[in-house]
């Protein structure tokens, strides 16, 4: 097992409050591909392959004004390769190492979809994609990764339960996965669906997705993805398992200082607007006054 003494040491320290990350996880993932050895570079692409699942379903949609993002493993080029040779040939290219899950995946579009299903079958497909990347991440062989995967699909998978209950859906048609926790889920009637005895972060999980609060909801349930992986490394201090910690954390002050920023400028559009009407009814006021 690789140790990374120098990279971890030079690492600035974060914090869930950071407004600003030291990295975007584009920097950190050119930092990290020349330092880290083969071995642990593919087990850090578990982690970029989320973003490569959105660019290859971007992709076979047509999805309109799509903005790719870059902090996959494959370029553009090669999402489109990996389609094209998919469709024509049912397979890979043979000069690119492509994952099972992704493969399978991309074949199981090109057969099964049609066009006169579309509008029903799109909602599924993003369902379809994350469970054949969460069942393949959890089988990894890496125990902290595995883990990590696991407890964000069952995070998905609660907050689902608790939103299909309070809409009248149908669970077991948004649950998935295979594991314990994801059974319960689709099966119980109780109100913490029988997950009493599950692992310990599930009951606070449970009190989280109570929260109406949207923002607040996510919110906490990011503070208990990061106190997660703080005690998971705690005893790796130089181990991958705390470099993928720290890209794991870079992940979330990233979303949030987007989120932030779009919550900011909806809020001043709301402002502007608040202004303009509060205008407009003081001058009808000052016509009817005036007339």
């Amino acid at each position: 097992m690789s140790k990374y003494y120098y990279l971890i040491s030079g690492l600035p320290a974060i914090t869930p409050d950071d407004h600003k990350p030291a990295y975007t996880v584009a920097e950190f993932k050119a930092e990290i591909t020349t330092a880290l050895s083969v071995q642990d570079q593919k087990l850090a692409d578990h982690f970029f392959f989320r973003y490569d699942n959105r660019n290859i379903l971007a992709h076979l949609r047509a999805t309109p004004r799509y903005v790719f993002d870059e902090r996959g493993v494959y370029t553009e080029e090669m999402i489109k390769d990996i389609c094209d040779s998919m469709a024509s040939e049912d397979r890979a290219p043979e000069n690119m190492q492509v994952p099972a899950y992704l493969a399978e995946f991309v074949r199981d579009y090109y057969e099964r979809f049609d066009d006169t299903e579309a509008s029903e079958r799109n909602v599924l497909w993003e369902d379809r994609l994350s469970a054949m990347y969460y069942r393949e991440a959890m089988m990894c062989g890496n125990t902290f990764l595995s883990s990590w995967f696991e407890l964000n699909l069952n995070i998905g998978n609660v907050m689902t339960a608790f939103n299909s209950r309070k809409h009248g859906l149908d669970r077991e048609e948004y649950i998935i996965g295979e594991n314990e926790i994801a059974e319960q889920l689709r099966h119980s009637g109780a109100r913490d669906f029988n997950l009493g005895n599950s692992p310990g972060y599930i009951a606070e999980l449970l009190q989280i997705a109570e929260e109406q609060d949207l923002m607040v909801r996510e919110k906490r349930t990011d503070v208990l993805r990061w106190n997660w992986l703080e005690d998971q490394t705690f005893f790796k201090t130089f181990d991958i398992e705390s470099v993928l910690s720290y890209l794991l954390r870079l992940e979330m002050l990233e979303r949030w200082a987007g989120l932030d920023q779009v919550k900011g400028k909806e809020t001043f559009r709301r402002l502007v607007a608040d202004m303009k009407r509060e205008s407009r009814d003081t001058l009808n006021e000052f016509k009817e006054n005036n007339k």
